[in-house]
């Protein structure tokens, strides 16, 4: 599995986090993010996360900002990106295996880094159940 992720200042200890379960895993992980604790513009991530989506040149895709909305109107940009915000496992899995998302926006400010490490082993892990559901996903885009 290719994962690109990505995050701004908000995310660095999350997006640590998260990596270090993916290297455990043998997951490739394409890192975009920044390290630093100092302001940054979260699009200036979310772009090349979202462009290794769109082009598959990576098959999910992580990222990681203060409240996730910023990075998630980003990534959905993308007309084959399906960005969607989680605060919790649930969601993860509904947005997966309903709505077929191939990247996942987690909310640092909002949740602590086990949930957030949580959100993204049920991201990875689920698959998508099509049937009905593919109807709903092929109106997405246009």
């Amino acid at each position: 599995m290719r994962i690109s992720i990505g995050n701004d200042h908000a995310g660095v200890d999350y997006k640590k986090h998260i990596q270090e379960y993916l290297f455990v895993k043998d997951v490739e992980v394409k890192n975009y993010g920044t390290d630093s604790l100092d302001s940054v513009d979260y699009p200036d991530f979310a772009h090349p996360v979202s462009q290794d989506v769109n082009e598959e040149s990576s098959d999910l895709g992580i990222l990681i900002c203060g409240s996730g909305n910023g990075v998630c109107m980003t990534a959905n940009k993308y007309k084959n990106v399906r960005a969607a915000l989680c605060w919790n496992k649930e969601l993860a899995m509904l947005s997966k295996t309903h709505n077929n998302a191939n990247v996942i926006c987690i909310p640092a400010r909002f949740i602590e880094k086990e949930d957030a490490l949580e959100i993204v082993k049920t991201f990875i892990s689920e698959t998508f159940e099509g049937g009905r559901h593919q109807r709903r996903v092929n109106k997405i885009s246009k």
